[in-house]
């Protein structure tokens, strides 16, 4: 969250509240929405880093707000941020340390852990479909994250039919 409100706020000076209605519509609702106290805590520590400033506005009829902008302590991070790749797969995967330590663990079976998991990826892929068919067609960010998501799930789930067919 930090780096991605560093790099909305390198755009131009916004508040909290206007940092999370821009993340809500760049990335619509496949992406978690976030939360407003969460993002007002980071703007803290943000700020508290010295990459970003805020100002406190006046409003006449309401509680005044703190205005961000970044600095160039702040600009520098979101360059160093878009100039590194993003990690790659996951190694440490949960779920296949589960299906290594089930036999051991004596409380279920790899072809139970497995199938549980199947089922699993089959109604995140159902909900993602859903999500697509209901989000704005013009929100391509939405659009291309909603299709990230389903071919990730895909890969796993032609993942799972490999383990099933080497560990069983």
């Amino acid at each position: 969250m930090r780096l991605a409100l560093l790099a909305l706020l390198a755009k131009e000076p916004a508040h909290g509240y206007e940092l999370k209605q821009s993340l809500e519509q760049t990335f619509g609702a496949a992406y978690p929405q976030p939360n407003i106290g969460q993002i007002y805590v980071t703007l803290s520590r943000l700020e508290h880093n010295g990459l970003i400033q805020g100002q406190n506005v006046s409003q006449s009829s309401r509680p005044n707000k703190r205005v961000y902008e970044i600095t160039e302590a702040g600009r520098e991070a979101v360059v160093e941020w878009f100039a590194e790749p993003t990690d790659g797969p996951r190694v440490r995967d949960e779920f296949f340390m589960k299906l290594v330590l089930a036999p051991a663990a004596g409380v279920t079976d790899r072809a139970a852990l497995i199938n549980k998991q199947r089922r699993h990826y089959l109604n995140l892929v159902r909900g993602l479909s859903r999500l697509a068919a209901a989000e704005d067609r013009d929100n391509r960010a939405a659009q291309l994250l909603i299709e990230g998501a389903a071919l990730h799930l895909q890969a796993d789930l032609d993942w799972l039919e490999r383990c099933q067919e080497e560990l069983e």
